[in-house]
């Protein structure tokens, strides 16, 4: 017998609004909180999200709302979508106490670049939050809502959580696995945008599969080098949310952080290819979290510290490139 939860999603972005469409299929009570009411007015019209996942119809009994408190009034479970810089200054809507007897789950795929906090440890801080799952993985959120067979991996310290979430979202075209290395699942989501820029400038300069190769198996590397040093297990790495969500975010012509730093790649300024999106390529933000973690733990990431150069520091590409491919010799 199928149990019907009443679930809120938070973030009215691509992958909050599949999420959501996801989520009412299967027959949930479903509410979806944007933080701009136009925007959502406009969604609720034409029951369909043109700025972030067109071309995607919307039932009509997926609810949506700009209101904080209508929107999680009643919530059994919150689903956690707001991109990572957003994040911090979202939370600060809740109120104490208030996602107590709720499971929330953090779909965000980022790392705080001030307090260098993954997006679970944020919401913990922030909201007292005694149930709380992850979910992750190589999930474009265009061909997800299109029903194309898709995998995730959804992560708790506590294995019954870890279930619960993966009974909670998977369909017959959408699988999830469950992981007890949190921090491996959420540094594996976040540190992967940063590598797909750097997938992404190779493009935008000409380079062939020879260095888009070498960027993804040494970015791989690099990720997991990171997370060792921060508390996460390798071989998760390995898995979907490390090396299946870098592989398709540095190849898929829907990724955003690809596309940015191909753009990069053909000369364009990072103020300009910004200036024009309208949604979020999480690697901008990440990278700078990176290099501080990587500062912070004594962890050598020359890829990952060349794509910060190029984006924080001004640093053109080929330069970059001069640098990485002079570094001294040394075994693999």
């Amino acid at each position: 017998m199928r149990i019907t939860r009443r679930i809120t999603v938070l973030g009215d972005g691509g992958w909050g609004t599949c999420l959501s469409l996801l989520l009412s299929q299967k027959g949930h009570s479903v509410t979806l909180w944007g933080a701009f009411p136009e925007q959502i007015e406009a969604v609720r019209r034409s029951r369909e999200n043109e700025k972030f996942l067109p071309g995607v119809h919307l039932p009509d009994d997926l609810k949506l709302t700009a209101d904080w408190e209508e929107g999680l009034r009643g919530a059994e479970v919150i689903v956690v979508a707001v991109p990572s810089r957003y994040l911090s200054e979202v939370l600060k809507r809740a109120k104490p106490g208030a996602w107590d007897a709720a499971t929330v789950v953090s779909v965000v795929k980022g790392v705080e670049p001030d307090s260098l906090l993954r997006m679970s440890e944020l919401i913990r801080q922030a909201v007292e939050v005694k149930k709380l799952a992850v979910l992750s993985g190589p999930t474009i959120a265009y061909e997800v809502a299109r029903g194309v067979p898709t995998t995730a991996v959804a992560a708790s310290a506590d294995p019954a959580l870890a279930r619960e979430t993966q009974e909670l979202f998977t369909t017959e075209r959408f699988r999830i696995y469950t992981s007890a290395d949190v921090a491996g699942v959420e540094l594996g989501g976040a540190l992967k945008n940063v590598i797909a820029i750097a997938c992404g400038i190779s493009d935008g300069m000409g380079f062939g599969s020879n260095s888009k190769a070498a960027l993804v198996t040494r970015g791989i590397v690099e990720m997991a080098r990171l997370g060792v040093a921060l508390g996460a297990k390798q071989e998760t790495f390995w898995g979907l949310s490390g090396l299946g969500d870098l592989i398709t975010t540095c190849f898929s012509l829907h990724s955003r952080n690809r596309m940015v730093g191909q753009r990069l790649g053909e000369g364009e300024s990072l103020k300009e290819i910004l200036g024009g999106m309208s949604q979020v390529a999480e690697g901008v933000t990440t990278a700078r979290s990176a290099h501080g973690l990587a500062k912070k733990h004594g962890v050598e990431m020359p890829i990952t510290e060349s794509v910060y150069r190029i984006l924080h520091e001004g640093k053109p590409p080929l330069e970059v490139v001069r640098d990485l491919m002079g570094r001294q010799p040394k075994p693999e």
